[in-house]
């Protein structure tokens, strides 16, 4: 896969996101749960009983053949502001949703960033391999003629094992990345992803330090969570203070009466089909010390929640001037070891011409090849570090899904 192809899949099906998806969806319905006692409410069933002497009630209502409540709520501050804190809830899942998928877009870059590094260096390191054994038959033809001391054809020994273990990790590395790339896009964890050699544009920064952090304190996921939860905290408390005021409910009763339940020996008259309807009024007057030790513990929670929030905008301007310094840093090591790949290559150009002269041996080739792909590799880890240092201020900023653009 690409890059982007990558991150598009793992977006649409990292489990890390499908959960966050779910708990979104949970926050959504509590909405609804909230709302359900401002609807009427209506059971209908049978209190049917024989009764010997004064019909006695059962649970509160006269025994009847069929019987049927309604109720709902027509002021109830309290249940107004749960609504409210819900929808804030809801909100809030929604920003843990694309904080999610941010992070999870960053992870996948970085995992796949790994895979690519390891099989591009694997591959030189493979090269380096062949040209050690390459060295190590000069070198012991040289020994075997007189002409080089055995201690050299140890060092080339050392040499080839060294560089046959730097191969064999990078290949378990390089498969390790792949697995975990493909656990990351949602796969068994007995695929492998394997990156698509591509020409990759560098991701585009903001113009500036200034911007970046400015941006990032407007559009940070985490800050708008951690805002959205101090929001729905605040509404939690005017609903705990509003438990105060006087509510009032729609009630409703029906009851189908039977005249073997004595009515109509206790009572003047009988009547078969009864009902009511009415209002509910409840004037709180002594709530004791509880209403106030709940909103005394919601101010508490509000106060941590500020000063979390204080120090996440804190700690996400000190992570971009770092990121930043960051990037810098490996721009300028990437251009150095440019550069420095250009004197390898232009040397061992010299060195083939020179071995076209007679004025130069194979092994002295192989050995500026091994330079060579030293540089190469050295150049592949500058441009893996400038890569991965942005992609990271893109995940600070906010805008590295943005930038990617997948389909949602």
């Amino acid at each position: 896969m690409t890059l982007r192809q990558t991150i598009e899949t793992g977006l649409r099906q990292n489990p890390d996101v499908a959960l966050a998806r779910f708990d979104e969806e949970k926050a959504r319905q509590a909405i609804r749960v909230a709302r359900g006692p401002f609807s009427p409410r209506v059971t209908v069933g049978s209190g049917l009983a024989y009764s010997d002497g004064f019909p006695l009630s059962i649970e509160g209502s006269a025994p009847s053949i069929v019987q049927g409540q309604a109720a709902q709520y027509i002021f109830n501050r309290p249940q107004s502001y749960a609504v409210a804190q819900a929808r804030e809830d809801a909100r809030g899942a929604s920003l843990t949703v694309a904080s999610k998928r941010d992070e999870v877009a960053y992870r996948i870059a970085t995992l796949y960033l790994d895979a690519e590094r390891a099989a591009r260096i694997g591959a030189l390191a493979r090269k380096d391999t062949e040209s050690q054994e390459k060295v190590l038959e000069s070198i012991r033809a040289q020994v075997a003629e007189g002409r080089a001391l055995p201690l050299a054809e140890k060092t080339a020994m050392y040499n080839l094992a060294r560089t046959r273990q730097i191969a064999d990790g990078l290949e378990d590395e390089q498969e390790t990345a792949e697995t975990s790339l493909a656990i990351g896009l949602g796969f068994p964890a007995e695929d492998r992803v394997r990156p698509i050699e591509e020409e990759r544009t560098a991701p585009q920064l903001p113009q500036s330090e200034e911007q970046a952090i400015q941006t990032a304190l407007e559009s940070n996921k985490d800050l708008r969570r951690l805002e959205s939860q101090v929001v729905a905290k605040e509404l939690e408390r005017r609903g705990e203070r509003a438990s105060r005021l006087p509510r009032v409910d729609l009630v409703a009763q029906y009851g189908l009466f039977a005249k073997f339940n004595n009515y109509q020996e206790f009572f003047q008259r009988f009547q078969r089909n009864n009902g009511q309807i009415g209002v509910s009024f409840q004037l709180p007057l002594l709530l004791g010390t509880g209403v106030s030790a709940q909103v005394a513990q919601t101010d508490a929670d509000i106060s941590h929640l500020k000063l979390e929030l204080t120090s996440t905008r804190n700690r996400l301007t000190a992570d971009l001037q770092q990121s930043f310094r960051a990037v810098k840093r490996a721009g300028t090591a990437s251009e150095v070891s440019r550069l420095d790949l250009e004197v390898a290559r232009e040397q061992l150009s010299v060195t083939l011409a020179q071995m076209q002269e007679g004025r130069a041996t194979m092994r002295q080739v192989e050995e500026a090849r091994i330079v060579e792909n030293q540089k190469w590799i050295a150049f592949y880890d500058a441009q893996y570090a400038v890569e991965k240092a942005r992609w990271n201020v893109l995940r600070l900023t906010g805008e590295l899904v943005a930038q990617l653009d997948p389909p949602r």
